[in-house]
């Protein structure tokens, strides 16, 4: 019995300290909280923001709105220098528009060339040689790679003043793998720009240091870039590898491009292969041709160069983006074999009109084109036709011809005063006439001359690329909303005809009733897509139709800011008799060169068109009874427009 009570006790007891050990165990015990990941977000930066500032190689990134505007410089195409703005390159490779959003960003190596061209409302530009590039592409995350949610810049000033953000400052850890950095180099090898990296980074420091943040020229490097190449790399730790830093420079990084700037044109040579110049001739001509590209300075930045060789039939030697400098042409010239045939001068300048000057062969489309045609002898073939459309294309045509026709060879020209009938001018700025081959070296510094002289190149003018259009659009009560559109359309689909930018067209709008309102000016927009998108935007104002006083407020808004050099063409549309008089307004416009085009609907004057538009009515007004056949019209009025434009005397 004592024995059964002792046992007893001894398990009451033991209960109790396990009841005490589990109550214990749990009122230490934290209640389990569960971890909550970060989100993540998404950087956002400005649209001046250039990649070569961004150290981290692969990112995620937000861009704001506006940066199709072309203060922003983009590089290249596809792949972009990373001097280019990050967002800028995101709208001209189509993965933005000018709205802005998100974009993924990787840098990838150099380029020995950038190709310029224009895409999406911006327009890049050509680049010769940079140290980075990088893609820009949707923002679809890759499965297993970190991107950061703060940039890393390469100073501290970048970050504050580009991002608008508090960013760190890329900073060298005291201990290798202690970097905070999401990318770790094991990613960053799956990258085309960590190999690149590791290449850079496996030589000794002091091998890179003359490196220069501005472009490296693929020919000679010109004293000031050799003086302004500042830039001395410092060894940064990602991870357990080095890679150097983001150029930095006390002075201004932009760019320079090859090339004499006050040259900038786009030349065609087109030099005798027939046989008739023999094989001592044609060495000299290549002669003159190098002396002639190694006094222009070739380069990206000035003058480019191609050569079409013409013979039985013309063939491209190279075009204008093959060589990038004079050193590069020298040789491919040296380089080039005489075709032989018949001395078919017309079918070559049919074939450089046709298929020369194009964005695929290099022309940059701002640059003047300009043809150099060198001949010995005489054509065997008509050129004054095709001579004359190439004028029209606005190719600025000079003839070299060389000892002209011998006794035998004249029976075989076709036309005998072919020069004056194919340069752009008979004013001799065009013509040379070199009495012997032995003296064409003569030739080489008064070619380089004029043809370099940009603002005597006259068929550079085309009709489509030379004149401020204002169109004045009446927006009375009796046009309504519905056709109101339907005018717009019109301006749109007119405006869309020509070559439209700073140094070209020009396109400028007023809308009017009883008052008158500046829709925007000649210097609002300097792109197609930007003049089409602000007619898209003009809204509808309603009132009554005073013609006259819209007349004269165009000129004096809208005209009075016309360049000099630039044709004044008004396009006024209305639908009714103005309400005041127009006679006066109308000879205002003629005294100040403005030529108006009247375009009627439905209810309006025909006697008034009539006055309104310039001399001989005829050409320039027209009447329309229905809204909807506007359309119609908008072939004529561009073929009138090019049609006076070239009737005008070139001499």
């Amino acid at each position: 019995m004592g024995i059964f009570v002792v046992l007893t006790m001894k398990a009451s007891v033991i209960e109790v300290l396990l009841v005490l050990l589990v109550t214990g165990i749990h009122s230490n015990k934290e209640p389990a909280k569960k971890v909550k990941r970060p989100k993540f977000t998404v950087p956002q930066i400005n649209c001046d923001v250039k990649a070569g500032k961004i150290i981290n190689p692969e990112f995620l990134v937000k861009c704001p709105a506006g940066c199709q505007d072309p203060k922003y410089h983009v590089y290249g195409t596809g792949v972009y220098a990373s001097y280019s703005s990050v967002c800028g390159a995101a709208v001209h490779s189509g993965v933005l528009d000018d709205s802005g959003g998100k974009i993924l960003v990787r840098k990838v190596a150099g380029q020995s060339f950038y190709k310029g061209s224009y895409s999406n409302g911006v327009q890049s530009l050509s680049l010769p040689r940079w140290r980075e590039s990088f893609v820009v592409s949707e923002s679809k995350p890759q499965k297993g790679v970190t991107y950061p949610s703060t940039l890393t810049y390469s100073s501290p000033k970048t970050a504050a003043a580009n991002a608008g953000e508090t960013t760190k400052a890329y900073e060298k850890p005291s201990l290798p793998g202690t970097t905070a950095q999401p990318v770790t180099l094991s990613q960053a090898l799956a990258t085309p720009v960590a190999e690149a990296t590791h290449r850079a980074t496996s030589k000794p420091f002091a091998a890179s240091v003359t490196s220069s943040s501005r472009p490296q020229p693929v020919g000679h490097r010109s004293q000031e870039m050799e003086e302004m190449a500042t830039w001395k790399p410092e060894p940064v730790l990602l991870d357990s590898g080095f890679v150097p830093k983001e150029e930095l420079s006390t002075q201004s990084s932009e760019p320079v491009l090859q090339g004499d700037p006050n040259c900038k044109i786009d030349l065609s040579f087109l030099i005798d292969g027939s046989t008739g110049i023999g094989k001592r001739r044609f060495q000299i001509q290549k002669q003159f041709l190098v002396d002639v590209v190694q006094a222009l300075d070739i380069g990206p930045g000035g003058p480019l160069v191609g050569v079409v060789q013409y013979g039985d039939n013309p063939a491209t030697q190279f075009n204008l983006k093959t060589h990038m400098n004079s050193q590069d042409l020298k040789t491919a010239i040296e380089k080039i074999t005489q075709r032989g045939g018949l001395s078919n001068v017309g079918r070559a300048i049919s074939f450089v009109t046709k298929n020369f000057f194009s964005k695929a062969n290099g022309n940059r489309g701002g640059a003047p084109n300009v043809a150099v045609v060198l001949v010995d002898g005489g054509p065997t073939d008509k050129i004054e036709e095709v001579s004359r459309v190439a004028r029209e294309s606005g190719i600025n045509v000079f003839f070299v011809t060389v000892e002209g026709a011998a006794e035998r060879e004249k029976q075989h020209v076709v036309e005998p005063n072919f020069a004056s009938k194919a340069v752009c001018r008979t004013n001799g700025f065009y013509s040379f006439n070199v009495q012997s081959w032995l003296s064409l070296h003569k030739t080489v510094q008064p070619l380089v001359k004029r043809v370099c002289d940009t603002d005597r190149l006259a068929c550079s003018k085309t009709c489509l690329n030379s004149a401020d259009i204002g169109f004045v659009i009446d927006g009375s009560s009796s046009v309504g909303t519905s056709n109101f559109r339907t005018v717009l359309q019109f301006v749109a689909n007119l405006s869309k005809e020509f070559e439209i930018s700073d140094t070209d067209t020009r396109i400028g709008a007023v809308q009017y009733t009883y008052e008158q309102r500046l829709e925007f000016g000649f210097d609002k927009y300097n792109s197609k897509a930007d003049v089409l998108s602000a007619i898209r935007r003009v809204g509808y104002w309603s009132g009554g139709t005073s013609t006259g006083a819209a007349i004269q407020y165009a000129l004096e808004q809208l005209f009075k800011k016309s360049k000099p050099n630039k044709r004044k063409v008004m396009i006024l549309i209305t639908d009714g008799r103005s309400y005041d008089d127009v006679r006066i307004p109308a000879m205002a416009a003629y005294q100040k060169g403005v030529i108006t085009y009247a375009i009627g609907i439905a209810w309006a004057a025909q006697d008034e068109l009539e006055v309104i538009a310039t001399h001989p009515a005829r050409d320039h007004s027209f009447f329309v009874d229905e809204f909807d056949n506007l359309y119609k019209f908008v072939p004529r009025i561009i073929r009138n427009i090019c049609t006076e434009f070239n009737s005008q005397p070139r001499n």
